[in-house]
């Protein structure tokens, strides 16, 4: 697989098969992974893989903390307070066409709050990641954290893995961080779903369109 089918062919996938992953593969997509640029070459990241019993202590507490009404706040502030378009619009699309793909109503919110609490679960997937970064090197390598975790997503797609990067599962850090036994030092940026693709899932029938290239580009001769 070229780098551009790579582009082309990920997507969010959001049901996994119950298979497990060979750590091998992981430790590949890792290596190759690690190449990725950084400012200073400081490569901010930190990268804890969870998997079995450790996966499920995680959304058992998260949940337990949904239930309790217990929330926190996360190490970066991914979704604006308040929604202006075009992003606004473009928000309300995508999840129209998840709920949509899922067969769930517009006014059903017991079946929503079901599929959102699915994001806790790993969406099924025999493999979760989680990035950190460094609290003292600032918001500007969220760039380079960026950059790594499209490689790592990219190599995952051509060894025929399936991700799902997931705002989500860094809701809570300090759970995360107790868990894995990671310094408060370091900042929790996001989760990820690795696994095997459930091809005859109707919630991965669909996909995000894009906005053209003339729509988000000006040139300067």
């Amino acid at each position: 697989m070229d780098t551009i089918e790579a582009i082309r062919t990920r997507k969010s996938v959001r049901k996994f098969l119950n298979k497990p992953v060979e750590k091998e593969i992981i430790y590949k997509i890792l290596d190759a992974a690690r190449w990725a640029p950084s400012g200073a070459n400081c490569q901010p990241w930190r990268v804890e893989i969870v998997s079995g019993t450790t996966k499920e202590k995680i959304t058992k507490a998260i949940l337990e903390a949904k239930a309790n009404n217990v929330s926190e706040p996360p190490d970066i502030e991914y979704y604006p307070k308040t929604w202006k378009n075009p992003y606004k619009e473009r928000r309300f699309k995508c999840g129209l066409a998840l709920y949509s793909a899922l067969g769930i109503e517009r006014g059903d919110t017991t079946a929503r709050k079901e599929a959102w609490f699915r994001n806790y679960e790993f969406f099924g997937a025999p493999l979760g990641l989680f990035l950190f970064m460094p609290k003292a090197l600032g918001t500007g390598f969220l760039v380079d954290i960026g950059i790594f975790l499209q490689t790592v997503v990219l190599a995952c797609t051509n060894e025929g893995l399936a991700t799902c990067i997931q705002a989500s599962l860094a809701e809570y850090p300090s759970i995360i961080k107790e868990i894995l036994n990671v310094p408060e030092e370091f900042r929790l940026v996001c989760g990820l779903s690795i696994g095997y693709e459930d091809k005859a899932a109707p919630v991965n029938q669909f996909r995000t369109t894009r906005i053209e290239v003339e729509d988000f580009t000006k040139w300067h001769d």
